[in-house]
């Protein structure tokens, strides 16, 4: 005898959901490794931002591994991609710009661009300018031209620049040996950002005369405030590449979400300290996705603490 079919029970409707803010994101590209773009589209994504790549270069690996293959993009291939986002309408729908290694200084241009038609859709958008040119030990890395494009003419477009200590030097023009030197140094460059008020830098792998030798730390200054998050120095041979991309990346995330900057600082911070305390020495890529929970929630928080003017 056949069984009596049950009345079928309607299931309520899903509520509507946002879509996701999108980042456009100008960065280099590798095949193998994670830095610029490689780096910065899981942290965004984790943090429930939809990242939109645009490619700079395209390696097969990242250079700390001494040789790759692959190329430079042209300004004129940057441009192309570019247009073609335009034409389906996504530069107007971005909420926020992040750039990072720039292979030629013409892209930079295209950059600058899209900020603009990014701004003029969105005037609260966001462009978070990782000011890539160097560090301690291996000096400027970066192609010539690309150091006087970030000081002349990016800086005066970014809301958010995220310099190393090294970077930030060769910004301003003069060694930095205390943290109110740093701080005042960022004051007199916050002038030069757009709208100046609101404006933010970060300085990372602040290493000064009157900071303990044993720890790193992260100083941030806004217009009327500045922070100083500080982590034990963690001694890896060799360093890792791409922890600036991953810092910048999930510092954007969190700003975009609406945190305070100290808080988006330190949350930044202790995602960075947890993945470099999890990479095995010898290892040249941060651990992104084995430890992927510490983009989202670190163990440990170390907190952004004020700095007296």
């Amino acid at each position: 005898m056949p069984h009596a079919s049950r009345p079928l029970t309607k299931e309520p409707p899903c509520p509507a959901r946002s879509p996701p803010p999108l980042v456009l994101s100008i960065q280099s590209h590798v095949a193998y490794g994670h830095v610029g773009n490689d780096a910065a589209m899981l942290p965004l994504q984790l943090l429930g931002i939809e990242p939109v790549a645009v490619h700079t270069v395209q390696f097969s690996n990242h250079t700390g591994y001494g040789e790759y293959k692959g190329q430079v993009f042209t300004p004129a291939h940057v441009q192309d991609v570019l247009d073609g986002l335009r034409a389906r309408g996504v530069l107007a729908r971005c909420t926020a710009v992040l750039s990072g290694y720039l292979g030629d200084a013409g892209v930079g241009e295209a950059i600058l661009a899209a900020v603009q038609e990014v701004r003029a859709a969105q005037p609260g958008a966001h462009y978070l300018c990782d000011p890539v040119m160097g560090d301690v030990g291996r000096g400027v890395f970066v192609r010539p031209g690309i150091p006087d494009f970030l000081r002349k003419r990016a800086l005066s477009q970014a809301s958010v620049i995220t310099p190393n200590h090294y970077e930030f030097e060769l910004l301003c023009g003069g060694p930095l040996t205390t943290v109110q030197a740093a701080t005042q140094a960022a004051r007199t460059m916050l002038a030069q950002m757009h709208d100046s008020q609101s404006a933010l830098i970060v300085i990372t792998s602040l290493r000064t005369d009157d900071l303990p030798a044993d720890q790193l730390a992260t100083l941030a200054v806004t217009a009327d405030k500045s922070w100083l998050v500080q982590t034990p120095y963690i001694d890896l041979h060799p360093l890792p590449n791409g922890m600036g991309d991953v810092f910048s990346a999930v510092l954007l995330g969190h700003l975009i979400q609406g945190r305070t900057v100290a808080d988006a600082v330190s949350r930044a911070v202790s995602t960075l300290y947890a993945l470099v305390s999890r990479t095995e020495s010898g290892q040249r890529d941060l651990p992104l996705v084995a430890s992927r929970d510490q983009i989202t929630a670190a163990a440990q928080i170390f907190a952004a603490v004020p700095v007296m003017r």
